[in-house]
């Protein structure tokens, strides 16, 4: 079992920044991909981003390249997702999830285990 918990969110201003970070316990973190989903009102879960277990290969949604980046240590059992030039459609409920084999996946069916959420909110 993976335990994950999210933190991080909040409210900030259009073009802000803001540091998700995901906490894990349990089975071996650094034999996981990680990803980051988020989901807005009405709206499916989307993907953001992932990582595999070095962090040396990474993955992006379209909407979020060039501003978010992700990375994680492993010493600490923690991922991180970087957000900048936040935009008020970056307004979602974020999730961080684990991934049993260590490859990019993009689908939400892909990933395992999943935190509890933090809320992003972006005023215009």
């Amino acid at each position: 079992q993976v335990q994950l918990v999210d933190s991080g969110g909040g409210l900030v201003q259009a073009g802000g920044s803001l540091r998700l970070s995901c906490a894990a316990s349990g089975r071996s973190f650094s034999s996981y991909t990680m990803g980051w989903f988020r989901q807005a009102p009405g709206k499916e879960r989307e993907f953001v981003a992932a990582a595999t277990s070095s962090g040396a290969n990474t993955a992006y949604a379209d909407s979020v390249k060039g501003r978010f980046t992700i990375s994680r240590d492993n010493a600490k059992n923690t991922a991180y997702l970087q957000m900048n030039s936040l935009k008020p459609e970056d307004t979602a409920v974020y999730y961080c999830a684990a991934r049993l084999w260590d490859t990019l996946a993009r689908t939400p069916a892909s990933y395992a285990y999943w935190g509890q959420g933090t809320q992003v909110t972006v005023s215009s």
